[in-house]
């Protein structure tokens, strides 16, 4: 059975496709599919897991989540961020459907998802209140930093800075410590 590509898709709906190798989302009725990651797509996911954790253990202030997911502000929306953090309370529920305060969303970019990451999931993002949004490009080792209001990222080729309110200290990530070596 095809997907049909002219549908609205609602929450609901992506919900109750098939299980297969493909990510399925939507955003504002728009199906997002997306095959399996790359190798080096999934050690950069690692990578920041670890980092995010190992600073969330001191600041507990959230707890990170890698993909799948299954979240949804609204019933035509339906995202899975490569790499979250959730606010702590919601996050202890251990229920997607609870979960709606998003303190980091990242997206590490492939191929198949750039233009998803770029321009559709971040602004649904943005519309959310998404405080912070950083889009991981391996190819140009490079990372942009987007904020609810910003009309434009911030390039950043050095490192990921991430200061959430109610921690007491910045988290620091060199994309060196992060990115596959040269």
């Amino acid at each position: 059975m095809g997907i049909a590509a002219s549908l609205y898709y609602s929450a609901d709906m992506v919900r109750a496709l098939p299980d297969d190798a493909n990510r399925y989302e939507t955003v504002h009725g728009e199906l997002l599919v997306t095959p399996a990651p790359r190798a080096d797509h999934q050690v950069v996911v690692t990578n920041l897991v670890g980092c995010l954790w190992s600073y969330l253990a001191h600041y507990p202030i959230g707890q990170v989540l890698p993909s799948p997911a299954d979240i949804s502000w609204a019933p035509d929306v339906l995202v899975q961020p490569d790499v979250f953090v959730v606010a702590i309370d919601e996050a202890r529920t251990l229920d997607w459907r609870r979960m709606r305060t998003i303190l980091l969303a990242i997206e590490v970019l492939s191929p198949s998802t750039s233009r998803y990451d770029r321009f559709t999931k971040r602004r649904v993002y943005q519309e959310h209140g998404v405080p912070w949004y950083w889009i991981v490009d391996i190819q140009a080792r490079a990372a942009e930093i987007w904020t609810p209001d910003a009309t434009s990222p911030t390039l950043e080729q050095e490192r990921l800075v991430w200061h959430p309110l109610g921690a007491a200290g910045p988290l620091v990530i060199p994309l060196r410590d992060i990115l596959l070596p040269v």
